[in-house]
């Protein structure tokens, strides 16, 4: 890696990524953190100028052509980046802790109307809380600081010092970013929301009632069933009612410790409320008993600050400027990366993904989307997510084993969960409700539609009380519509085989283009 003087040198390998060609020369944020040694998690996508003239996206390169190449120097790579790279507030921010203040006066000095160097003056002051001996801006048009073909941006707020529009989606003590890509762009084209509305607009009252009450408990199920828990059914329905009442109550702390104290029902072996000792996710070694972290949680002193800058965006965000599914994402990953309680984060943040779209709006009335559900389905590609965020932020970490078998965080990390890139997660969570309200919703509504035609037919057919009926109709999907042999011989020994015959065939007729 270079070092000295210089920002960027011809290298085979960044970290751990080894390049496309024979040798590169890094731009933008490589250089940055190359130069400076920023302790950082490296971005999910690399900028490097090669030696062809065509411009290669592979993987988590991005080469650039010979003419793109910035002058080499602190005010070159950082107009790079923010032209081609947009606004990594964790690099800015190790960057801004670690130079001289002087050289970003010295930059907004030489040029004083350039849009780049007010994004960069704006960004100094706003990510450190320390003003330069700069006079306001008084010439150039207001800019945005997040470009929007890059990242999405929320309202804008005029920052008249800088003549700049803040258009950051967050607050200084929580602001996540989210990626501009085209399966973001996709989803968001899709309306999901409209979709929904609509599938629920066509449907009768009594049927979306009765889905809707099934998806929500099955939601409250799968929500434990993600954590590896069996809980009794009464524990089950008792977190169903919470999710459905998701979005009625305005969300602050004391609100998330209220969820948490429902949740966990028995609190003899745990402290509630926010943590006040470190925390962690993974396992123990079996010998030494020593933890074997796969995420740390944020330190318990940094909690309070973190929660209210989570709290603040989340107001912010509530303008409607900002994609619901976004800022869904932004709010309820950011909560569970942080960790703030002993136990119940995961189903606390599950929670927030149904608080955030019913308040909104997002979600039809009187309907709960059944995300953990689709969740689990997808449980693998759920934990590989959560682990994008995770894993790269272990090795910043530095931590001793505490006698009690926690974890004692030694350095500063607020910044790694203050500021992250929330992409993959966003993009996750848009496959999941697109898969919600597409395949889960409607299959839901037309099986019941199929299960009120069976149940009617066997009613006319045969004098049978109505759990007789509902365990008939639910047997026959067991079995492929088809009476197993012990039914026919206990539960339903009564029906003689002509009854049985015509229930499966007029069952088989009724499910066949379901099945299809």
């Amino acid at each position: 890696m270079a070092t000295g003087n210089q920002f960027s040198g011809k290298v085979n390998v960044f970290r751990q990524f080894p390049s496309l060609e024979g040798g590169f020369t890094l731009a933008g944020y490589g250089a940055l953190i190359g130069k400076h040694t920023l302790s950082v998690p490296a971005p999910d996508h690399l900028c490097a100028i090669g030696l062809k003239h065509k411009r290669v996206d592979k993987g988590r390169w991005r080469i650039f052509t010979p003419r793109h190449k910035p002058e080499d120097s602190l005010k070159g790579h950082l107009n790079f980046a923010l032209k081609y790279e947009g606004v990594d507030l964790p690099i800015l921010k190790a960057l801004f802790d670690q130079i001289d203040p002087r050289e970003i006066t010295g930059i907004v000095e030489l040029e004083p109307t350039s849009a780049y160097s007010r994004r960069i003056w704006f960004l100094y002051e706003w990510l450190t809380g320390k003003e330069l001996g700069l006079d306001d801006a008084k010439h150039g048009n207001f800019v945005p600081v997040v470009n929007e073909k890059l990242q999405y941006a929320a309202r804008p707020r005029d920052s008249r010092r800088h003549r700049v529009k803040n258009n950051l989606p967050g607050e200084r003590s929580f602001c996540p970013m989210i990626r501009r890509t085209d399966m973001l762009d996709r989803f968001i084209d899709m309306r999901l929301s409209e979709a929904a509305k609509d599938h629920i607009g066509k449907t009768h009252a009594d049927l979306i009632s009765r889905a809707a009450a099934f998806l929500l408990l099955e939601d409250s199920k799968a929500s434990y069933a993600i954590e590896g828990e069996s809980p009794p059914r009464n524990n089950i329905e008792r977190w169903g009612k919470i999710i459905g009442e998701a979005g009625q109550r305005k969300l602050n702390v004391e609100e998330l410790e209220q969820l948490q104290s429902i949740v966990i029902a028995d609190m003899r072996f745990m402290m509630p409320g926010l943590r006040t000792v470190g925390g962690f996710i993974g396992s123990y070694d079996r010998r030494s008993g020593m933890p074997i972290p796969a995420h740390i949680s944020a330190k318990p002193e940094d909690l309070e600050s973190l929660l209210a800058g989570l709290l603040e965006t989340n107001d912010l965000l509530c303008d409607g400027e900002y994609n619901i599914v976004l800022m869904t994402a932004l709010i309820a990953f950011g909560f569970v990366f942080i960790h703030p309680f002993e136990d119940g984060n995961g189903r606390i943040h599950r929670y927030l993904i149904h608080h955030v779209l019913c308040e909104q709006g997002f979600v039809p009335n009187g309907l709960t989307f059944p995300v953990s559900a689709v969740i689990l389905d997808r449980i693998d590609e759920y934990r590989k997510v959560l682990e994008h965020y995770s894993k790269p932020r272990l090795e910043l970490v530095e931590w001793r084993p505490t006698k009690q078998g926690n974890v004692e965080v030694l350095n500063e990390t607020i910044d790694l969960f203050r500021y992250f890139d929330c992409t993959k997660q966003a993009e996750f969570l848009f496959k999941c409700i697109e898969e919600t309200v597409n395949n889960t919703l409607p299959d839901e509504i037309d099986y019941l539609e199929r299960y009120d035609r069976i149940n009617e037919y066997i009613k006319n057919y045969i004098d049978m009380p109505n759990r007789l009926v509902d365990l008939l109709i639910r047997f026959l999907r067991q079995n492929n519509g088809k009476l197993s042999k012990r039914a026919r011989k206990v539960e339903f020994s009564a029906l003689t085989e002509k009854e049985v015959k015509d229930i499966e065939d007029k069952y088989n007729e009724v499910f066949a283009l379901r099945a299809e």
